[in-house]
C-alpha cells in the first residue's frame, strides 16, 4: 500500500514519550506514566512512526522480539482524525512486516492491536484466535 500524499514513514530514532502518549489516548489507550513509555521504547528493537505534513505523529507501530522465534508489535496506531486512517494502518502494518520478514525471517509474529486495526491485520495474513487459540492479557 502506498503512503498517502503529504505523509512520511520514518523508522529511524523514537518519537518523544509525550508525543506516543497523545497520540495513543487519541486512539483510545489510557494515559501512560511518561518513564513507563520511554522503558517500553527502550526494550523495543525497532518503531515504525508516521508524521504528516506538520511533522506531527499520526501513526505507530514498535516491535518487540527475542531475535531468534518470536516477534510482536504493539502500540499499533493511527490518529483517528486523520482521513487517511485505514490507509495509514494498513502501510505500517506491511512495512512492519516487510521489516520482520527480512530480519527474522521464519519467526512467529502476535499483534497487540485495536479493533480498528484489524481489518489491515487480516489483509495482511493475520488470523483471529487461529486453531482456537486464544490470546488473554492482564492489565496490571
Amino acid at each position: 500500500p502506498a503512503l498517502p500524499q503529504g505523509y512520511r514513514l520514518d523508522g529511524q530514532g523514537w518519537p518523544a514519550a509525550e508525543e506516543l502518549n497523545r497520540l495513543l489516548v487519541a486512539c483510545g489507550e489510557p494515559q501512560r506514566p511518561p518513564e513507563r513509555i520511554e522503558r517500553a521504547l527502550a526494550r523495543s528493537v525497532w518503531q515504525l512512526s508516521i508524521r504528516n505534513g506538520d511533522e506531527a505523529l499520526v501513526g505507530f507501530v514498535r516491535a518487540t522480539s527475542d531475535q531468534a522465534l518470536n516477534a510482536n508489535l504493539w502500540d499499533l496506531a493511527a490518529l483517528p482524525t486523520e482521513v487517511e486512517r485505514g490507509q495509514l494502518l494498513q502501510v505500517l502494518v506491511h512495512a512492519a512486516l516487510a521489516r520482520l520478514r527480512r530480519e527474522l525471517p521464519g519467526c512467529s509474529i502476535s499483534v497487540a492491536a485495536a479493533p480498528e486495526s484489524l481489518m489491515a491485520l487480516r489483509q495482511h495474513g493475520f488470523v483471529v484466535d487461529p486453531g482456537g487459540i486464544r490470546a488473554m492479557g492482564l492489565q496490571l
